[in-house]
């Protein structure tokens, strides 16, 4: 695995050119990455994002469980995580994580 330094903090980046978020978390606020990580996810745009990437590039998007995402994200209630969207997507190889949930 590779690494770039980015504002003086090493990012890693594997052999598919995938960037480490739990690295830039960290960049924020060392330990509380996973929470950072978690909070972004619940974002409408994030997840707007992250629906359009999987339908360009994952033949086994699932459309309909997508759109309750879609339409929950960025309500207080709505709770999203690396192991919740990964579960969702259980077939992308996109789908690649470290030792945070």
């Amino acid at each position: 695995m590779a690494n770039i330094t980015v504002l003086d903090k090493s990012v890693s980046i594997n052999k598919n050119d995938y960037i480490s978020l739990t690295d830039i978390a960290k960049y924020k606020e060392d330990s509380e990455a996973n929470d950072i990580i978690r909070n972004w996810l619940r974002n409408r745009n994030t997840i707007e994002f992250l629906g359009i990437w999987k339908h360009l590039y994952n033949r086994d998007f699932k459309p309909i469980e997508f759109d309750g995402f879609r339409k929950e994200a960025g309500l207080n209630s709505f709770t999203m995580s690396p192991k919740i969207w990964r579960d969702a997507n259980p077939k992308h190889e996109g789908n690649i994580r470290d030792d945070g949930d």
